[in-house]
């Protein structure tokens, strides 16, 4: 599977708390915050919900 890596990009103050919890659930804590993961439907679906607070690059 190709790897994905997503940057949060903006504070998850003011979001729902479904955004939130899908932030977390990608293991994204702080802004500026990184993580690589592998580029599954669910992983995407995820991203696909939050894409406003984050930036994704294919690796």
């Amino acid at each position: 599977m190709a790897k994905i890596k997503i940057t949060q990009v903006k504070s998850k103050i003011g979001s729902t708390l479904r955004q939130k919890r899908t932030l977390e659930a990608l293991g994204l804590k702080k802004v500026d915050g990184t993580v690589e993961l592998e580029s599954t439907p669910q992983i995407l679906g995820m991203v696909n919900k939050v894409r406003h607070l984050i930036t994704v690059q294919e690796l």
